[in-house]
């Protein structure tokens, strides 16, 4: 069993930066996408953006070029860092694992299996 912890969230204005974390205890498969999603309420859960066991990165549109995902192997660690935010960024961002396939498939968070509590961005004018 994996378990995600996210940490990291905030408020910020727009225009500024925020760094999300998410630390992984527990076996970590060796195939696996390890993924950002966001919600606001009332509506679906977003892909955001992913990284692979290989090593391949994927991203929304929306956050193209914004948005930088990495991780820490020794640390077992996923991070966003989110640069110029705007308030529509405003979510619930939670980190999630799909270990049933080694590259990222964001569009379909049924395949995300284990999920972390989520951390609330809140971005004002």
């Amino acid at each position: 069993q994996v378990d995600l912890v996210e940490s990291g969230g905030g408020s910020v204005q727009a225009g500024g930066s925020l760094r999300l974390s998410c630390r992984a205890s527990g076996y970590i498969h060796s195939t696996y996408c390890l993924a950002w999603f966001r919600q606001v309420p009332g509506k679906g859960r977003e892909g955001v953006g992913g990284i692979d066991s290989a090593g391949r990165i994927i991203y929304a549109d929306s956050v193209k070029g914004r948005f930088t995902i990495s991780r820490d192997n020794d640390k077992n660690t996923l991070s966003l860092q989110m640069n110029n935010l705007k308030r529509e960024d405003t979510a619930m961002y939670y980190c999630a694992a799909d270990f049933g396939r080694d590259y990222c498939v964001i569009s379909a968070q049924d395949i995300f299996t284990t999920w972390g509590q989520g951390t609330q961005v809140t971005v004002s004018s």
